[in-house]
């Protein structure tokens, strides 16, 4: 099998999981396998950015683990720290016994009292895992400038122990939402795709994929509607979690149409609005233009 038809068969191996994927993401994650390169994603929150990483982890039936990035991130969080504690009643264990010698530092920084965070723990699995380091624009830079070198060599040095190497080279899917800008030695070590609002057949697909009971034609509707919303002046446009989100709601309150449901429309907005600012300036007149413009 080779190019088109590598690329059709993970999207429709992505599907089965649950994930909608275009050509262009789905292309994107093949060359990441092929190529052993990390791929960064770049996108606005609640775009599914997350998701992919999810998706890639079923289809290859291997462990997702995840880095949670944020400011502050350190080594001792990311990579690796010793169980202090342990080591200490260790210790202590070992001279209220009253065996000579004690314990050397050999054996106090041995791998029995190494916490192994997300960075190490993903490149010590014996099977590949996926490894999502999520928000990586969160980091701050010097946490930036470390992970590079993880990055490259796919290899961890302790002092105590020396350089551990990747047993199997993790998956490595980066995300960002563009919080600050990302150095350009990053950029270098990844493939690149910026993940985009779906389109309108999309994100029907998606949320018939994850809600199969929803009828048709209110799923048309529903999504008509999230597009227009999400065109207009808002803080924080309703990604697809909001948009299932709504649907949800709108089956729960045993809405089929919503084109003529002024109402309920308006009193469930918080399933797609999560600002005061956005609520507020999404006023009736407004939902009323936005539901006749859906209905045609």
């Amino acid at each position: 099998m080779h190019g088109l038809g590598m690329i059709e068969a993970l999207q429709r191996r992505l599907a089965v999981s649950g994930y909608v994927a275009d050509g262009p993401v789905t292309t994107a994650l093949l060359l990441m396998q092929k190529l052993g390169r990390p791929l960064l994603l770049e996108g606005d929150a609640g775009v599914g950015k997350t998701a992919v990483a999810g998706a890639l982890s079923q289809v290859l039936d291997t462990r997702l683990m995840r880095l949670q990035c944020y400011e502050g991130l350190d080594v001792n969080s990311a990579v690796y720290e010793w169980n202090y504690p342990h080591q200490l009643l260790s210790i202590r264990l070992q001279e209220q016994s009253g065996r000579d010698g004690g314990l050397g530092e050999g054996e106090i920084f041995s791998e029995r009292f190494l916490l192994r965070r997300p960075l190490l723990d993903a490149i010590s699995q014996s099977q590949a895992p996926v490894l999502l380091i999520d928000e990586v624009d969160r980091a701050d830079e010097e946490f930036e400038a470390f992970l590079l070198e993880v990055l490259s060599d796919f290899q961890v040095s302790i002092p105590e122990l020396g350089t551990i190497r990747a047993v199997s080279r993790p998956h490595v899917i980066l995300t960002s939402n563009g919080t600050r800008d990302l150095s350009d030695a990053l950029r270098r070590r990844c493939l690149y795709h910026y993940l985009d609002y779906p389109s309108v057949a999309q994100e029907i697909q998606i949320v018939q994929t994850r809600i199969p009971d929803l009828d048709m034609s209110l799923a048309r509707q529903i999504v008509a509607f999230v597009q227009l919303l999400r065109g207009g002046d808002l803080r924080k446009r309703p990604g697809v979690a909001e948009t299932l989100d709504w649907t949800a709601a709108l089956m729960a309150l045993g809405v089929d149409s919503i084109k003529d449901d002024l109402d309920t429309v308006m009193s469930s907005l918080s399933c797609l609005l999560k600002t005061r600012e956005d609520l507020i300036g999404t006023d009736r007149a407004t939902v009323q233009r936005l539901l006749g413009a859906a209905s045609l």
